[in-house]
């Protein structure tokens, strides 16, 4: 039985980068987290330790700081763009370069003055070879909850069943989504709104019996509105609310106090395409 090197890469993960743009009085702000992989003819530096054709991983956290100043870092989709197809025309050895961005919002104060958004993070994922380019655009921890509107019955039964079908419940879910475009030249900051507008729309104004329906609502909704979108990927975890018992204080509850469970959770996954959808060139819902 033969041993032999498997699948691999390496590269720099969460290489922070807070950029100043003072263009004028009124500065503009953005704070990446930015992670590089790189793949290819790496088989010599693992099997004898001949490192000629690696890359310092070092030199990758380089290259995002002297980008920023270079080129700016506007949206995170041309960022890591950039970024990634530079690492595939100068490195020969490299097939293959995948660069990941978290970009985290801050709300204006004033000409100079920001306030950290905390409810959601947005993020990028691009991969690049020397033939293709894919984009993956995303939001995470985005808390959504509707106080009514949900149901949930006519559900399998068996004899470890307890939940009780219920005809009024809150639906609660903290949106993991990413979405993969059609190409690799678009308005992306319009895309990313338009995108993000048109899930919280969905979640907001679907009568929902399960959350599987929610989220399917959620991705056919962001593709009919987004034509540069060909498929999304969303990851809802069902946040329960469970209603407080009070009578023990002599208080009836009338489907107003709940307990906020924190786990377990259910965790309901999905993608949803268009069928005319261009085939994905990498792996892009991992």
């Amino acid at each position: 039985m033969g041993i032999v090197l498997g699948p691999n890469r390496y590269g720099k993960a969460e290489t922070r980068l807070v950029r100043v743009h003072r263009d004028g009085d009124t500065h503009g702000l953005v704070d990446f987290n930015v992670s590089i992989s790189l793949s290819g003819d790496l088989t010599a530096t693992h099997l004898t330790g001949d490192n000629t054709g690696v890359l310092p991983t070092d030199t990758m956290k380089n290259t995002v700081y002297a980008f920023a100043r270079e080129h700016g870092a506007g949206e995170p989709e041309s960022f890591a763009l950039l970024l990634a197809r530079h690492f595939v025309e100068t490195q020969p050895q490299v097939r293959t370069a995948e660069v990941s961005i978290e970009s985290f919002a801050w709300d204006r104060l004033g000409p100079h003055s920001f306030r950290k958004r905390g409810d959601h993070v947005r993020t990028t994922r691009v991969s690049v070879t020397g033939e293709t380019a894919q984009v993956v655009s995303g939001v995470t921890g985005l808390v959504l909850l509707n106080s009514t509107d949900s149901e949930f019955h006519g559900f399998v039964e068996d004899g470890y069943t307890t939940l009780k079908p219920t005809t009024e419940r809150i639906l609660a879910t903290a949106v993991d989504a990413r979405w993969r475009h059609a190409g690799d030249d678009t308005d992306w900051a319009a895309s990313f709104a338009g995108s993000l507008e048109a899930l919280i729309a969905a979640f907001a104004g679907t009568y929902s019996y399960s959350l599987q329906q929610t989220l399917y609502a959620m991705g056919a909704r962001l593709l009919e509105e987004r034509a540069e979108v060909a498929e999304v990927r969303l990851a809802l975890p069902n946040k329960h609310h469970y209603l407080a018992d009070l009578s023990a204080f002599g208080l009836d509850n009338p489907n107003e106090v709940f307990i906020a469970g924190d786990r377990p959770y259910g965790l309901i996954e999905g993608t949803v395409t268009r069928d005319d959808a261009p085939a994905a060139t990498a792996e892009w819902w991992l």
